[in-house]
């Protein structure tokens, strides 16, 4: 049985369209963790984690996802915050993007702030001291 005329002229247009506009996926950058962000991402809820999980994979792939913003006082986009409503609650998780090939997950946390939208203090001392670690272990690993 022949196709019709018009699901022949859909085909195509949709593959003209995939096959211009989807590019090969680069090779992800290597994932690296600093300090306790690992185990503090997996006891978050399932729903925090995917959504989490999925920009930090938009990250290795040199992209940023929609739910990823600069975080404030870093100077520019070199680390970048995701934040997650979950129910009644948010989540953060803070990551640097600064180094070629690599992608560092520095902090990741339930925001108890009673004061707004601004990162508690306690957890910005925490980033920059982990953004720090995060530097010298990329120097290391340069060396090799």
């Amino acid at each position: 049985m022949k196709p019709s005329p018009s699901r022949t002229r859909l085909t195509g247009i949709c593959q003209i369209r995939h096959t211009n506009d989807v590019k090969a996926d680069p090779q992800p950058k290597e994932l690296l963790w600093i300090g306790s962000s690992r185990a503090d991402l997996k006891r978050l809820p399932d729903e925090v984690k995917d959504a989490i999980g999925y920009a930090l994979f938009q990250a290795q792939l040199g992209r940023k996802a929609p739910s990823a913003k600069p975080l404030a006082g870093f100077g520019g986009a070199g680390v970048l915050e995701v934040t997650e409503d979950f129910q009644t609650n948010t989540y953060r998780a803070v990551y640097t993007v600064k180094f070629s090939e690599l992608v560092y997950v520095l902090h990741v946390f339930q925001k108890k702030s009673k004061k707004g939208i601004a990162t508690p203090k306690a957890d910005v001392d925490l980033i920059k001291k982990r953004l720090k670690l995060a530097q010298e272990d990329y120097k290391v690993r340069r060396k090799r």
